[in-house]
């Protein structure tokens, strides 16, 4: 909202973990008239109740839900990247299986090349590597920083 003076009609592109903060966004995109387009591999999709919900206020706010295996497909058009930690706390011991399903999912400057021309990053951090590269992490269009400094306030 900061960044682009609103946020109706924005899009989110979600590509990584169906987590807590994926399902954060899915319950509340919608009610700020965000479209939302989720990119996870099989088997690490969002809570299926999470899931009917978002489709449900999608429906009734009148925006679009894009749930897909394809980063590429998610990145499309997007105002917004988003990604977040692969390996939550309590999940140390699924890393090795954890990184090869993710595979193809770390944020590039050639995920973004399908995205909108003003988009734009967000990683809520600590942040690996290989979940996005420095190239978009450290660039002009990375709002993480902004991002951390916000949060800060309302801890």
């Amino acid at each position: 909202q900061e960044h682009y003076g609103g946020l109706k009609g924005l899009t989110m592109a979600w590509i990584g973990d169906g987590n807590n903060v994926l399902q954060s966004f899915m319950v509340s995109a919608a009610k700020l008239g965000m479209h939302l387009r989720i990119a996870t591999p099989r088997g690490f999709e969002p809570d299926l109740r999470i899931t009917k919900i978002s489709e449900q206020n999608s429906k009734e706010y009148g925006t679009k839900l894009l749930l897909t295996t394809d980063p590429l497909e998610a990145a499309d058009s997007a105002n917004v990247l988003v990604t977040d930690t692969w390996i939550s706390m309590g999940q140390e011991e699924e890393k090795k299986e954890r990184l090869k399903a993710f595979q193809g999912y770390q944020i590039t400057m050639q995920t973004a090349k399908s995205a909108a021309s003003n988009w734009t990053f967000l990683h809520c951090l600590p942040r690996k590597p290989e979940e996005v590269d420095d190239e978009v992490f450290y660039s002009p269009r990375s709002l993480v920083f902004q991002e951390a400094e916000n949060r800060k306030w309302t801890i």
